[in-house]
């Protein structure tokens, strides 16, 4: 790994250890088989181009589940983070969006919502990162890439998200082993690393050391996506050439690797327009917290 920039804050904890390395590298491994490896290619050749096709277009939604598992590996790194990746539909009530679409956000931060009280709509964070030392909770959503998303769709997505963190600290606290989060910060993590935002907490990848704070993590991650790139382009070619050699007739023309691919469409349903009263599912007695967009560390 690169050393760490002297001017960011000296984060304790780095992803500079053979053990994290192996757990990635067997990562891709798990994510290559029994899809992407060189027999099953060279089979779906035979098979036709929609066979081709169908797994070209998965090839975007592998990644970004890669993406996702490598961040709660790297995150692990760091012994004062609980990293939470099952069961997190939080709720998203008509109160919630009602409150962070209406209102200024310092009229409704220290506000939080009973988890119970969800309804039929929720949102799937692709990971919940709690501090146990400064116990801030972070809401995740990591794409592969925002290059097709219109500032419409993020700005909708990032609305479920803040209003699902509202119910964060009620769910951590009864769902999680009495986890206790006073802040709740929400991000979207962008491993494309344009179309960011810094302060309205559309972060790149290479951002991810702040969020975690170990060092390198972003770095870890940008290498991750590049080894399982660079083992489907080697499985492919290894496929082609067993194809061509195995077979008595070519039939068309083989579609490349690098075939535009689908993007992930988003994991919830779009927000519907709300006409409930937004004070019915807040608490008499709503519990002091923080909300927001996550924050960069000041530099020194």
């Amino acid at each position: 790994m690169a050393p760490h920039l002297t001017n960011l804050p000296p984060y304790p904890h780095s992803t500079d250890c053979a053990e994290l390395r192996q757990r990635l590298d067997e990562l891709v491994n798990e994510f290559i088989a029994p899809s992407l490896t060189v027999d099953f290619l060279a089979r779906s050749l035979s098979d036709g181009i929609e066979e081709v096709t169908t797994i070209l277009r998965s090839i975007s939604g592998q990644e970004g589940r890669l993406i996702e598992r490598g961040i709660a590996l790297v995150a692990r790194c760091n012994p004062h983070l609980v990293v939470l990746t099952q069961n997190l539909r939080l709720p998203v009530t008509p109160a919630a969006l009602q409150l962070v679409g209406m209102n200024d956000p310092r009229h409704y931060r220290a506000l939080t919502l009973d988890a119970d009280h969800g309804g039929r709509r929720t949102y799937t964070p692709d990971l919940l990162i709690v501090n146990t030392q400064t116990k801030v909770a972070h809401v995740v959503d990591a794409k592969r890439s925002l290059i097709s998303y219109e500032s419409t769709r993020i700005d909708e997505l990032k609305q479920r998200m803040l209003a699902a963190a509202l119910v964060v600290p009620d769910l951590l606290y009864k769902q999680h082993h009495r986890l206790v989060a006073e802040e709740v910060r929400i991000v979207i993590l962008n491993a494309e690393n344009r179309k960011t935002d810094i302060d309205a907490g559309i972060w790149p990848m290479s951002h991810l050391d702040h969020l975690v704070e170990v060092a390198g993590a972003g770095e870890a991650i940008g290498s991750l996506q590049q080894n399982f790139r660079s083992r489907i382009k080697s499985n492919w070619e290894l496929a082609r050439r067993t194809f061509i050699r195995t077979s008595d007739q070519r039939g068309g023309q083989v579609m490349p690797l690098h075939a535009e691919a689908e993007e992930d469409e988003p994991d919830n349903d779009d927000i519907q327009s709300l006409g409930e009263d937004a004070a019915a599912e807040i608490s008499d007695a709503p519990r002091l917290i923080k909300l927001g967009f996550a924050q960069v560390p000041a530099r020194h």
